[in-house]
């Protein structure tokens, strides 16, 4: 192993502490996940040395990833996430638009911003919530939300959080467009 002495080597130091800090992980137990001695593991995440190839194969795999997983996450992105740069899909179907505003491996919540067009809906199945918490936030208008044969009618500022997984209707039946964030944390 040789001295870090460059920026990608820092990045890759801090992702390499991030995933273990993510799970909860001590360095004893990546080390033995890892086969990787735990001073080793220590002297590369203080940027002390540069891990071979080996090692971070090693470690990679301990965290469920490939190397190449592990250097795209380590790849530096910045922290803000730039409108420019933020994935809008819009449904063929019904002129949907979902812009994922903030989506990173490093954190345990997601930002979506939607635009419903008047007079359209769309329904999510119970699985489409099964590992996640959400709540919804409406910007601008009024959406319907049904949860579980529940109606929720929600106006300009209201804000529901969701209850158990289960078939979700999210539908506007007013003649103007309806924008609302959703907000996702992984469980």
């Amino acid at each position: 192993m040789d001295q870090i002495i460059d920026n990608a080597g820092r990045q890759l130091a801090a992702r390499i502490r991030l995933e273990r800090d993510a799970r909860g992980w001590a360095l004893a137990e990546l080390a033995e996940r890892a086969g990787v001695a735990k001073a080793t593991i220590s002297k590369i995440e203080r940027e002390e040395v540069s891990p071979t190839a080996v090692i971070l194969v090693r470690i990679a795999a301990a965290f469920d990833l490939t190397l190449a997983g592990l250097l795209l996450r380590a790849e530096e992105k910045g922290r803000v996430s730039r409108a420019a740069e933020q994935a809008v899909w819009r449904d063929p179907a019904t002129g949907y638009a979902r812009r994922q505003v903030l989506s990173r491996p490093d954190h345990p919540l997601e930002v979506v911003q939607v635009s419903m067009p008047a007079r359209q809906q769309v329904v999510l199945p119970a699985s489409s919530y099964a590992h996640i918490r959400q709540a919804v936030w409406v910007h601008a208008g009024r959406l319907t939300i049904i949860e579980d044969g529940v109606r929720h009618d929600l106006e300009e500022g209201d804000c529901l959080p969701f209850g158990p997984p289960s078939d979700v209707t999210f539908m506007n039946d007013t003649d103007d467009v309806v924008h609302y964030v959703v907000v996702l944390a992984r469980s």
